[in-house]
């Protein structure tokens, strides 16, 4: 904590009468404006090669975050990225002017990189040549060591006692210039991010499950970039309700010129059409301009040559011959869906039940999420198809063939291998 911080902390005591009984939790300080002021936003080649010298002098890891302009732009492309790094202070970055930052992500490797909930930032800062080599990742974390509430705000505010206020986390951040106000917030969710990776270390040091949460922060640096969805329309809101293959098509045309059409004009595709639309017309399978415009999504707001693109991607779908239009669902890659193992494997549902029951229990006596200590789909997987003989090495090495670290196979595998032997 800094001397300002202290500063700011007795002066709240001092003001509230004293230190607060033992029963009432002291209100958080709000946190409104960051140390040095809000740092200048970087837009330039100087100006970023004076950064990348500043944060490569500087010492310790480094709070990472990037903004994105979800819901307003094409894709999850980074328009802000914010640094803070001692000896270096913080910087606000704009990828919009300086769209390679692999410089700076090169004068930053071997540092750690702390960011919140880093699955989320890694694939746009890829994007802009920032790779970490080590991370922390402040909100898996929290939820190893068994926080309620594991977003910045929340922890910041449990583990700290500062309040964050946000909001501005879902603002257009594709706007230029950047408002002040949204600048100075996203300063702020830097400024405490090295002061909260050092207390929640300590924290799950005590809790000795620093060692896991080290496991876990090394696979996600080390993962690949996700491949691309496979049949991306599928996943349109709504699909339950299309049961015709003719249908899923004319859901495929639409979904796909939508793209093409958000693509070229940089703009969130639920921007051009919604999904509720793409479902109705699908549903309805409209014969002429007048039949379309009649659906909800589909109104007089829209041009005339709008509507002529949407009408034309139903008429494309409406005329494929049957064996280009899709099939319903999608292969399975793994086992069938639970509801399915009663009739399909009583056995197998049997130990499926056995399993879960006492991953539940373990999760809940170690005070972290089932999906952290390990994942539904693995547990599923390995009751599907267990090991012919079911020993702890070889539920072991079924479990690291799913992807389980270390420590996850070493906490979960007996109680595996004791429900795959009860069952048998």
């Amino acid at each position: 904590m800094t001397d300002a911080q202290e500063t700011a902390a007795d002066t709240s005591l001092r003001t509230t009468g004293g230190a607060p009984p033992d029963d009432v939790a002291p209100a958080p300080i709000p946190l409104l404006e960051p140390r040095e002021g809000i740092p200048p936003v970087v837009a330039s080649d100087d100006a970023l090669a004076r950064v990348i010298a500043d944060f490569a002098a500087g010492s310790g890891p480094v709070a990472v975050d990037a903004e994105r302009a979800s819901g307003y732009r094409y894709g999850q492309r980074a328009y802000l990225v914010q640094l803070r790094r001692e000896g270096a202070g913080s910087a606000l970055i704009d990828p919009v002017g300086c769209p390679d930052l692999s410089g700076l992500g090169e004068a930053l490797r071997g540092a750690e990189w702390i960011l919140h909930a880093a699955t989320q930032d890694l694939p746009c800062l890829r994007e802009i040549g920032m790779t970490p080599t080590g991370l922390f990742d402040t909100e898996l974390a929290g939820r190893l060591a068994g926080f309620p509430r594991v977003g910045l705000g929340a922890m910041v505010e449990s583990v700290l006692g500062y309040s964050l206020e946000k909001g501005h986390s879902a603002v257009d951040w594709s706007t230029r210039p950047l408002p002040d106000p949204w600048l100075r917030y996203a300063a702020l969710d830097v400024e405490l991010l090295i002061d909260l990776r050092n207390a929640l270390e300590e924290e799950l040091d005590q809790q000795g499950k620093l060692g896991w949460a080290q496991e876990e922060f090394a696979a996600i640096a080390a993962a690949p970039p996700a491949p691309p969805r496979q049949d991306p329309w599928r996943r349109t809101s709504g699909m339950h309700k299309v049961r015709r293959r003719r249908q899923m098509a004319v859901v495929r045309e639409l979904w796909n010129t939508r793209d093409e059409v958000a693509r070229r004009r940089d703009i969130s595709p639920g921007k051009v059409l919604g999904d509720a639309a793409i479902i109705e017309a699908a549903l309805a399978l409209p014969a002429s301009l007048q039949a379309l415009t009649a659906l909800p999504g589909f109104g007089h707001r829209m041009g005339r040559r709008q509507l002529e693109q949407w009408q034309a991607a139903v008429d494309r779908a409406k005329e494929l011959p049957d064996m280009e239009l899709p099939q319903p669902g999608q292969p399975l890659t793994g086992p069938p869906p639970p509801r399915a193992w009663a009739d399909k494997d009583p056995v197998a549902a049997a130990r499926l039940s056995a399993a879960r029951a006492a991953v539940s229990e373990l999760a809940e006596r170690l005070h972290m999420p089932q999906e952290n200590l390990i994942t539904p789909d693995t547990v599923r997987r390995v009751c599907w198809e267990p090991p012919k003989d079911p020993t702890p090495d070889a539920v072991g090495h079924a479990l690291a063939g799913y992807g389980a670290r270390h420590w996850q196979i070493e906490q979960v595998a007996p109680l595996l291998v004791h429900a795959l032997a009860s069952e048998a």
